[in-house]
């Protein structure tokens, strides 16, 4: 099969495109022919050695995607022929991916293969972090972070739907009309204009209950300028390239808390969460409360231009490659 290789801590451009052997099913795995792998901020990470999670060399990166079981080992909840999406940590951006049962879920008929694709990863976290959370209440205020991007705009679309007020912050003009097209009731181009003020006005002076903050860094530190008494900042991750050092004395002053989110933990700290919540977010696709937004196709030989584009910030939403 046709595969991405990563044999040294590299960029995009130096990953090589080989000829490799399909991997075989072991016990409690399933092999999936891919349909769609899902773009993520991590794979540019991982390619680099910059991840939390460091593969033995050589690998293939990719760790999301959807397709159909091409065959299934012992113990396998799957069998062939199913229609499954999911994680694994890694090997998705190639014609075939192995993973395990607690890495696949079914893909209900009402939901395509390729919009599959762009759910297990930025929709789950953002479904855990603003109900497991932060507990996201209906009426609050919600300010989502990088709101143009995928887990912004699953984050976006998720609080919309559970009744918040989402506030969204964005880079551009054209970012902003993203984030207003799929649910923001508002949308402030951090470019322009410093959004604490704006969220302050937006909100009489209280601020935001809630705050999903994917990039880190300066937006971490304004963030903690405008969030609410009993307010809770969700740190999703560090798209900025700086961790936070998060004052201690703003979180009491606002009786409030910084709370971690991370999805891929659950697999082995608590993966009983894991079926639940993909069960709530395909339920609330097939309502039409929720749907993936795609923003553009790559073909599996242009993964190291797709990885560069989505790593300058030059796309929105999720951004798929089709073997």
């Amino acid at each position: 099969m046709k595969a991405w290789v990563v044999r040294k801590w590299c960029k995009p451009e130096d990953m090589t495109l080989e000829d490799i052997a399909v991997p075989q099913p072991g016990n409690g795995q399933a092999l999936v022919k891919i349909d769609a792998a899902a773009l993520n901020f991590l794979d540019t990470l991982m390619i680099q050695g910059m991840y939390q999670v460091k593969p033995p060399f050589p690998f293939t990166p990719g760790v999301e995607f959807s397709g159909t079981v091409e065959a299934a080992g012992e113990g396998s909840n799957f069998k062939k022929g199913d229609r499954v999406c999911g994680t694994a940590e890694n090997g998705a951006f190639a014609e075939y991916c192995l993973a395990d049962n607690l890495g696949l879920v079914s893909v209900p008929d009402s939901v395509s293969l390729r919009l599959a694709a762009a759910i297990p990863v930025v929709y789950s976290t953002s479904h855990m972090a603003l109900k497991r959370r932060a507990n996201l209440q209906r009426g609050e205020t919600l300010l989502v972070h990088a709101g143009a991007g995928g887990v912004g705009l699953a984050a976006i679309q998720i609080g919309k739907a559970w009744g918040a007020k989402v506030i969204a912050t964005a880079g551009g003009p054209e970012k902003v009309a993203i984030c207003l097209k799929y649910g923001a009731d508002t949308a402030i181009d951090y470019n322009a204009e410093d959004f604490v003020e704006k969220v302050k006005a937006l909100t009489d002076g209280k601020g935001a209950d809630v705050i999903y903050d994917s990039v880190g860094g300066d937006i971490t530190d304004k963030s903690l300028r405008c969030i609410a008494w009993d307010g809770r900042l969700l740190i999703v991750g560090f798209a900025s390239g700086r961790i936070a050092e998060i004052p201690a004395n703003r979180l009491l002053l606002k009786n409030a808390a910084a709370i971690g989110v991370f999805w891929g933990g659950h697999k082995r700290a608590n993966p009983a969460v894991i079926k639940p919540t993909l069960d709530d977010v395909f339920g609330m696709c097939a309502r039409g409360e929720i749907k993936p937004v795609i923003a553009r196709e790559y073909k599996l030989s242009e993964v190291p231009q797709a990885l560069k584009d989505l790593g300058s910030r030059n796309t929105y939403g999720k951004v798929l490659v089709v073997p």
